[in-house]
């Protein structure tokens, strides 16, 4: 599939230099007792939430090629000219869908690369998955997902959501942003600048064709970014830009104006109608779109981060973002204790040999496999209950206690070992969750401001 779309003047936006290693390429749990292969990172063990596994789809992969033209190349703006030249922006987006079952054919193995410590060249891994090479596609049009990798990643490091979520009937496309390496600082501010346009224009762009093609409900439309990506969703789902704040400084040649706030191009870094946003790790303090651009984020918004975060402050970026979004119905899940690295799969085999590697992907504190189980269970809650419409997902989002420790289960002696939560009154231990597995969790809630009264 090749597009082509031309927008004069689509540079892309500033951010706060500093977002650093962010979500990356995918990796492989533990090999299953009593196999010899390693299991896809979309498989969650024995201790997942309820809402974590699979669903009841096939899945299929294909690969698109996009290519918006003329596009500003800020990397080789020219101090002296005061201008960039215009080039094409080429962006591959892997595509995740509900697949026709048993059809033929073995499960895909993704092969990525990561920037490693310099000098050293890319690092190389291979990551096991459930999905087909252009497998038939399920008859039914379904929701659309975009999600927005982190720093210098590779689509292929959330393979554990974006194949879950399309055995759960979504269509999931993750866009490969082609960012320079994460460790020439030289070069951050082509990802800091192209986050949202490169979302606006793909969702643009599939809405259409896949619409077309008769794959997804073009009406039901939503985002998920990791760290630079969260950022990228976050502008993009509707958090205008401040023109007075750091991006606009970092960007060479006021480049940034036209898509900040009140700028003739601002449309074309914002998106309407969403669905739902979910910014994990999200990079960007509150001073990068200013209250009133956070304050203009409407459609349902589910953060998630750890509160250890030593490369993006936790309470300058997560918990300020949830504090600000006023106008939107959103959610704050923090893990205690984690930091940064909370939106990739488990490190595969060959990215454990040198800690720059292998920290890509893993947190010190928490067990990967057991993050990506509850994070992909409150997303799942999430985006069913706020883009399909089903309201019997409230309950694992409104939690009887903030703090998940604090839950409690009277349940009968009779109780199985493995048994989750009903939920329910007198029931405060979260809905899902196994008896002494909802720990060092926080959920909070908040609604969207009521409107101001007249005096």
């Amino acid at each position: 599939m090749k597009i082509r779309h031309t927008a004069l003047g689509s540079i892309a936006l500033g951010f706060i230099v500093g977002a650093a290693m962010a979500a990356a390429p995918a990796a492989a749990p533990p090999a299953a007792e009593g196999s010899g292969a390693p299991v896809p990172p979309s498989r969650f063990g024995v201790d997942a939430p309820e809402l974590a596994p699979l669903g009841g789809y096939a899945v299929g992969v294909r690969t698109l090629h996009l290519c918006q033209t003329a596009q500003v190349d800020v990397l080789a703006f020219d101090p002296v000219k005061g201008a960039a030249p215009l080039r094409d922006r080429e962006l591959g987006v892997e595509l995740w869908y509900p697949a026709r079952p048993n059809a033929p054919g073995r499960p895909v193995v993704y092969q990525g690369e990561l920037p490693s410590e310099p000098p050293a060249p890319p690092a190389h891994f291979t990551v096991p998955g459930i999905a087909l090479r252009d497998a038939p596609r399920a008859a039914a049009r379904f929701p659309l997902i975009v999600v927005s990798h982190g720093y210098s990643n590779d689509p292929v490091a959330m393979t554990w959501l974006t194949e879950n979520l399309a055995s759960k009937g979504y269509v999931v496309a993750a866009i490969r942003h082609e960012d320079p390496p994460i460790s020439d600082p030289r070069k951050y501010a082509e990802p800091l600048l192209r986050r949202p346009l490169d979302i606006v224009y793909v969702v643009r762009t599939l809405q259409r064709t896949l619409a077309e093609e008769g794959l997804i409900d073009p009406g039901r439309i939503a985002l998920i970014g990791y760290s630079m990506g969260g950022y990228g969703v976050l502008t993009a789902g509707g958090a205008t830009l401040d023109p007075e704040g750091p991006p606009a400084k970092l960007i060479p040649g006021g480049l940034l104006l036209p898509y900040a706030r009140g700028g003739a191009l601002e449309s074309q870094a914002v998106l309407t109608g969403l669905r739902a946003v979910v910014a994990i790790s999200p990079a960007g303090t509150v001073n990068v779109w200013g209250a009133e651009g956070l304050a203009a984020l409407t459609a349902p918004l589910l953060i998630i981060s750890g509160n250890e975060d030593h490369r993006l402050n936790y309470a300058t970026h997560a918990r300020a973002i949830f504090d600000n979004a006023v106008n939107a119905r959103r959610y704050l899940l923090t893990l205690k204790g984690a930091g940064h690295n909370i939106g990739l799969n488990p490190a595969p085999a060959e990215m454990r040999a040198r800690l720059w590697d292998q920290d890509w992907f893993e947190d010190p504190v928490w067990r990967k496999e057991r993050i990506t189980a509850i994070d992909a269970h409150f997303i799942t809650a999430f985006l069913d209950r706020h883009v399909k419409g089903d309201e019997s997902r409230a309950a694992y989002l409104e939690v009887p206690t903030a703090e998940s420790d604090a839950g409690e289960w009277a349940a009968p002696a009779s109780t199985a070992y493995a048994a989750m939560s009903p939920g329910g009154v007198g029931i405060t231990l979260w809905k899902g969750f196994h008896r002494d597995h909802a720990v060092g969790l926080e959920l909070l809630l908040a609604y969207p401001a009521e409107p101001a009264k007249s005096p």
